[in-house]
């Protein structure tokens, strides 16, 4: 089996502290108090949870990111002591992210602009090597939340290209919704773009065909060629579109303990298996096994990369 693996995955973008709530069905009147029996402080963002992920599974990573400098400044940079040596500070509050679940297993987001919005090209090409050792990935995430970046995402892109990388994009929802604009703006830097990581509700919304596999087709299509978009279907599994041809991969049934930071757990298995030189039916079932343990399991856990099958030719 191959053991060696000396290509990077670099994680750019949302850095943040998630407070978690629950569980919650229906939205108080204004101007009441409701007491949730669950809670939990922790790091988060999309490119936090991947980053903790890749940590956990002894995943050679780096999280680009910056922070803020008030009093949760300190503490969130503390989980990632490998990486926030290299983040800019800036004179403002950490970003926060309110997560409310509800009964149903699906969740909901308030957050506020903070450092994440700062976090600006020079700050993540300063913290990323001039150029790419074969087989490193740059994953941007929380495009959307990352308000000084999102402008520059096809310049950026692009010279990450140009200095070697494979680069992959997260998007995640836009705030604003899935307006002309916005696809407008996307499209722009699809080009520049190997890999697209995207739930079902998210490739409908940017792809705007009336099905999810056109949907799906159209964003591949639009993409570097060198790569596929991946929708993240949950209990459904996943599957990849690269041109004319698809691929799915069902998922296991697993109980449900938590399912905050699923799809970056996914990414951070199926990444994982781009670096090890895996072929896509692998990397689809590396991204499903990782987020499968992380959503049946409370403290949450891992597999460690070991513990995941590899392919027939890499034994």
């Amino acid at each position: 089996m191959t053991t060696d693996c000396n290509a990077t995955l670099y994680v750019v973008g949302n850095v943040n502290a998630d407070l978690i709530m629950g569980t919650l069905d229906s939205w108080p009147q204004r101007g009441t108090e409701v007491m949730l029996p669950q809670s939990e402080l922790r790091p988060g963002g999309s490119a936090g949870n991947c980053a903790l992920a890749l940590e956990a599974m002894q995943v050679r990573h780096r999280a680009v990111a910056n922070q803020g400098d008030d009093g949760l400044s300190a503490w969130l940079a503390g989980y990632f002591p490998h990486s926030a040596a290299h983040w800019t500070r800036y004179a403002c509050e950490t970003s926060i992210t309110v997560g409310i679940t509800h009964s149903d297993h699906e969740r909901s987001f308030l957050s506020n602009f903070g450092h994440v919005a700062q976090l600006s090209a020079d700050d993540v090409l300063d913290q990323i090597p001039l150029r790419a050792v074969p087989g490193d990935i740059v994953l941007l995430c929380g495009t959307f939340l990352c308000l000084a970046l999102s402008s520059h995402y096809a310049a950026l892109l692009e010279e990450l290209q140009r200095r070697g990388f494979i680069t992959a994009v997260d998007t995640g929802w836009p705030p604003q919704g899935w307006s002309t604009a916005v696809r407008q703006q996307v499209a722009r830097w699809l080009p520049f773009c190997d890999w697209l990581l995207l739930n079902e509700a998210e490739t409908q919304g940017l792809g705007a065909a009336v099905t999810l596999p056109e949907s799906a087709r159209q964003l591949a299509g639009a993409l570097s060629g060198r790569g596929g978009c991946v929708v993240k279907r949950g209990a459904a599994g996943a599957a990849c579109w690269q041109g004319a041809h698809w691929l799915e991969q069902p998922a296991a049934a697993v109980t449900v303990m938590d399912t905050i930071g699923a799809g970056d757990s996914f990414n951070a298995g199926f990444l994982t298996a781009l670096l090890h030189h895996q072929p896509l039916s692998r990397a689809l079932q590396w991204g499903i096994a990782v987020a499968s343990q992380a959503i049946s399991t409370q403290p949450r856990r891992y597999p460690g990369w070991q513990q995941l099958p590899f392919s027939a030719e890499e034994k």
